[in-house]
């Protein structure tokens, strides 16, 4: 497959594509996308052996939906507002929130949102999201770089003598499994939705 960077992504799809209309779909999308993220990363699911939320699945699926220039502006947007002290992560109402909770131990996995986003924008430019095999090989590029630098910073933080695993991957990767396959079909689904719409 030929390394290109041509294909539109699915917000591109429909809508204004130039002009003023095209920034007000585009301002549009970043407000409905920081806001998809702070609902999905309150969003807990019972499961065994810890509860599944949905922060991942937004931040992949957001990626993928956007591109990578707009995704980039959405999830920094959604960590300015983080910083700020807004409560938009999955944990930063427990008493601690803003740069705090961001410098704590979910500190390289939302390192690790930003370049999931920028990842799956660029495979998505590439035309990944178009075929679940592809967009499930996507899913698996973006959950490895939320957990290398997840796994990283809780390493350095709390010491390598720790069970870093245990803490930081281990106890998520059926939740995650059952998200990748969600996603993988979400962005395709969508895609012929809007094929059969057009036809």
């Amino acid at each position: 497959m030929a390394l290109t960077m041509n294909d539109k992504v699915l917000t591109e799809a429909f809508g204004a594509s130039e002009g003023a209309l095209l920034r007000l779909k585009q301002i549009m999308l970043v407000v409905v996308g920081i806001a998809a993220l702070a609902i999905a990363a309150k969003v807990k699911i019972p499961m065994i052996p810890v509860p599944m939320t949905l922060g991942t699945l937004a931040v992949l699926t957001v990626g993928a939906a956007y591109g990578p220039r707009l995704g980039l502006v959405t999830i920094i947007g959604y960590m300015i507002l983080g910083a700020a002290g807004f409560d938009v992560f999955a944990s930063s109402a427990a008493g601690v929130s803003g740069i705090e909770y961001m410098m704590g131990g979910t500190g390289g996995y939302l390192v690790g949102y930003v370049l999931a986003t920028l990842a799956l924008g660029v495979l998505a430019r590439m035309g990944w999201d178009r075929s679940a095999a592809k967009m499930a090989a996507a899913m698996l590029i973006g959950n490895a770089l939320i957990y290398i630098p997840g796994l990283l910073w809780l390493g350095t933080l709390y010491g390598w003598d720790k069970p870093i695993l245990e803490w930081g991957l281990t106890p998520f990767i059926y939740g995650d499994l059952l998200k990748l396959a969600i996603a993988a079909m979400i962005v395709p689904m969508a895609w012929k939705a809007i094929g059969k719409a057009r036809g």
